[in-house]
């Protein structure tokens, strides 16, 4: 069973079902296939699906967005010590995202 509903859209959905992959991606030293520019447009594809992001300020982590709007995304962010926790980002502070086939 998936970790989430495959009719998931923009307009919300589940927290995931389980713990994201045990090992984060190497953060790319050029743009490449499956690493997106950060807009609206691009992170809808992450829509439901496990997706690293590298914030501007350094910080790394996954997260499961479940919704979009023009200038930010909202989803669970993954820590470690206490599971998944809703939380919003603003797309500008995202430096660069991939997320998972």
């Amino acid at each position: 069973m998936p970790p989430f509903s495959p009719n998931n859209n923009s307009t919300g959905g589940p927290m995931p079902m389980g713990p994201p992959p045990s090992t984060p991606p190497q953060r790319p030293a050029q743009m490449r296939s499956g690493t997106k520019m950060v807009d609206a447009g691009s992170i809808r594809y992450c829509i439901g699906r496990f997706t690293y992001v590298w914030m501007r300020n350094g910080q790394e982590f996954w997260f499961f967005p479940i919704q979009i709007w023009r200038n930010s995304v909202s989803g669970f962010r993954w820590d470690r010590r206490f599971g998944w926790s809703y939380t919003g980002i603003s797309l500008n502070r995202i430096d660069m995202f991939t997320c998972s086939r």
